[in-house]
Parts: structure tokens; sequence; C-alpha cells
């Protein structure tokens, strides 16, 4: 389906604010895209598409994974709003007709993260943290920053950041997040070392 085609469907579907939302999470995954060379196209499709289930209540998200046969863990049937993500990997492809699987995946995994997330993954999870009418997350400028320069430390202060907030309000942490959270930081611990290694190599 043509990207307006989904534009004016999708504004029937969310609410005003969620809509708001969606584009500016389509735009600024354009630009990480630019920034980090992958394709636009698919990156502005999941952008637009990320929230799609959104705005669907959530006993009804619960009812309609169940329905078509979506798995789902314990962490998601006592919090459903997590379940937007997959059952929104569905709807993209069901009713908005994306048939690309990495569009797909980006949606499905938005919300949670998941270890070895390819670039389209990071970006998605990234443009729905730092797009423009984000307000209220902390480290908002310094992330912005260096969204355009590393991804993976990108991911990781977001994911640092967002399990600190539900720390602090006594929100569930989902064990998938958790498990996001320490392949980025080991990735960095091994990264560090062998940049360690590799500059004892090299003036030695």
């Amino acid at each position: 389906m043509e990207r307006i085609k989904i534009e004016k469907k999708l504004k029937k579907e969310l609410d005003k604010e969620r809509y708001t939302h969606t584009q500016g999470v389509m735009y600024t995954a354009a630009a990480l895209a630019m920034a980090h060379q992958i394709n636009q196209e698919q990156a502005m499709y999941a952008g637009l598409l990320h929230d799609c289930a959104k705005c669907i209540p959530n006993k009804k998200k619960l009812k309609l994974c169940e329905e078509y046969e979506i798995p789902i863990r314990p962490s998601e049937r006592r919090c459903p709003f997590l379940l937007h993500a997959k059952l929104g990997a569905y709807v993209a492809e069901h009713k908005y007709e994306i048939s690309d699987p990495m569009i797909l995946h980006a949606i499905k995994v938005h919300t949670t993260g998941e270890p070895q997330m390819n670039t389209l993954d990071k970006i998605i999870y990234i443009a729905d943290y730092i797009e423009p009418n984000r307000k209220n997350a902390p480290n908002l400028p310094e992330i912005r920053k260096i969204a355009f320069e590393d991804l993976d430390w990108t991911i990781l202060q977001i994911l640092g950041d967002t399990l600190a907030y539900l720390r602090a309000k006594g929100g569930e942490l989902d064990p998938l997040t958790m498990q996001t959270f320490d392949y980025y930081r080991e990735q960095q611990v091994t990264n560090r070392k062998a940049f360690r290694i590799s500059g004892k190599t090299k003036h030695s």
C-alpha cells in the first residue's frame, strides 16, 4: 500500500496526539536512515506504522493476539499495552499490506528492543524515543546528538534511562528489555576492551 494511503487510514485509526507522534517518528527515522546509510523508505514505513495498534484497547489487544495466535509472554499479559508492538507488526502486514520482513520486525521490537537488533530495528527504537514531540524523557539533547553518531551507545543510554524510570516509578521491568540492556552493555564493555588491546598492539 502506498505511504500516502497508509497515512490517511492511520489518521482515522489513531488519536490526534498519537498520529502527531507517528509523523515525528517517521521523519526522524528517515533522518537517521540517511545518517547511517540505510534504506530511507523502509525507515519511513516502519516509523509510520510502528504504533498502528497502539490505540486498540488493552483487553482487545489480548483478545486479538490470542485470536491471531501471537505468543504472549507473562509480562505482556500483565501489561498488555506492550502487545501493541507485535500486534502492530501483524496489523501492518494484514491491514496495511506490508510484506517487507525488515519493516515488520522493526515494528515488532520497537518497544522492548531485543539483543542483536539490525540497523533498521535500532533506528525505529531510537526514533520513537527522540522524535521532536517528545519532551519529558531524560537526557534528550545528548541522546538526540549521539543518535546520529553511534546507534549502539544510544540504545544503551535509552535503555538505561528507561529502566531507571521504571524502577523509580515501581513499574514492571520487562525481561526482554532487561536482556536487551545487558546485551548492549556487554557489547560496549567488549568493544572498549578490543579498543584497548588494539591500541596496545598498535604501539608495541
